[in-house]
């Protein structure tokens, strides 16, 4: 893949240019934050995404194949790392692509909007499953019986981020959620007997809806009586830990889409316990503000 070419400022060409447009020559700005080059010259021919491990990155790579954009990259860091690089363009209304997913607090924040994927590699709409460990009903049958009936919405999801994100510790904003949807948690809790101490390990990915369900679960059981640990790994030790059982379940597993590898690769070693969460989306997302639609645009 081609080293992506840089973006440079505004300089005494670019204000000559700005003096001949003044004369009658064509306007080098649209008016909406981007030069009136293609997109990709804009961006620098970069996708800005997330840790490496996370299957939207592997989607994007294949959708950087599929679409034929030989001259693009796709530069890995962290969600959070993605979402600084979404604020600082989106405060100077420059040009930024960056790979997205719902729920997620940034829709929220900021006017944005999924490229259209007439290929389809990104699928349609995605679902939040629960997955555990082999004989975790057996060994946990109360913990389990949560983790089936546990089920929220994307609204429900938002409010939690939308506070972490503001500055509040994550167990504060689960423990805040909770005391205002008791009906809701009680629905999760409905038959679920308390237990005496039991050790339970939650596994989860740091994207920021995994941080809020993870938190907010780990404080239900807590209130079961479990004694509870939650521990941060990339997509793929997640999925390792829950395959050979060093966690007990994780809230974060996407299908079909973003884990069919690991999906794939750990069939018959876990246990597919609940959707937690339907209608999730992932994809490339940019600001509202950009002249583009699709996907295949991008080989302008």
């Amino acid at each position: 893949m081609n080293i992506a070419k840089k973006i440079t400022g505004l300089g005494t060409v670019a204000l000559l240019a700005i003096g001949l447009a003044a004369c009658g020559s064509d306007s080098a700005n649209t008016g909406s934050g981007e030069s009136s080059d293609s997109v990709g010259k804009s961006v620098g021919y970069k996708i800005t995404g997330i840790d490496p491990g996370a299957g939207i990155m592997e989607t994007t790579e294949t959708a950087i194949e599929e679409y034929e954009l030989d001259d693009w990259e796709l530069v890995s860091g962290s969600s959070a790392a993605m979402t600084a690089a979404l604020k600082k363009a989106y405060d100077k209304e420059e040009p930024i692509i960056v790979t997205g997913w719902n729920p997620h607090w940034k829709f929220a924040k900021y006017d944005l909007k999924y490229l259209e994927d007439p290929k389809g590699v990104y699928g349609g709409a995605e679902e939040i499953h629960s997955i555990g460990r082999l004989n975790l009903e057996e060994d946990h049958p109360e913990a389990y019986k949560l983790l089936q009936q546990f089920h929220w919405e994307d609204a429900d999801m938002g409010a939690v981020m939308l506070e972490i994100q503001d500055g509040e510790k994550p167990e504060v904003a689960a423990q805040n959620w909770i005391d205002a949807n008791e009906e809701k948690v009680a629905e999760w809790t409905d038959g679920v007997n308390k237990v005496d101490g039991d050790k339970f390990k939650l596994a989860y990915v740091a994207w920021d809806s995994e941080i809020a369900s993870t938190n907010v679960i780990k404080l239900v059981l807590e209130d079961l009586g479990y004694d509870v640990t939650i521990s941060q790994v990339e997509a793929g030790p997640m999925w390792s830990a829950i395959a050979d059982g060093s966690a007990d379940a994780s809230l974060a597993g996407w299908l079909p889409v973003t884990h069919k590898t690991y999906a794939e690769k750990f069939e018959g070693k876990f246990v597919d316990i609940g959707i937690s969460m339907e209608n999730v989306k992932i994809g490339l997302t940019v600001p509202a503000y950009m002249d583009i639609d699709s996907i295949e645009d991008l080989k302008e």
